[in-house]
């Protein structure tokens, strides 16, 4: 599913505008992205959680020379589905 079909499914299950819809979905994605940037976690119940995650640096290989190289410490997205939304996937 897209981003447009899901607009779609939403718009038709309450009754709003596809528009309407669509904005309230970016300011939603778009609330959640400055909240874990910012290192708050966003816990929807049930759900899961959005947070940020530290990856520590490390040393990797160039898979065309096969030389060692060293990769950096970097920030991360990360989700950890909620007990019920794992459930429903058993």
């Amino acid at each position: 599913m897209n981003k447009a079909q899901l607009i779609e499914k939403i718009a038709k299950a309450t009754d709003m505008t596809k528009a309407d819809t669509e904005r309230f979905l970016d300011t939603t994605l778009d609330t959640i992205k400055k909240s874990v940037k910012k290192g708050d976690e966003v816990k929807l119940v049930g759900f899961g959680t959005f947070a940020k995650q530290k990856r520590k640096a490390r040393t990797g290989r160039n898979p065309q020379t096969g030389k060692a190289i060293k990769i950096p410490a970097a920030w991360y997205p990360k989700f950890r589905p909620g007990s019920e939304f794992k459930s429903l996937l058993k």
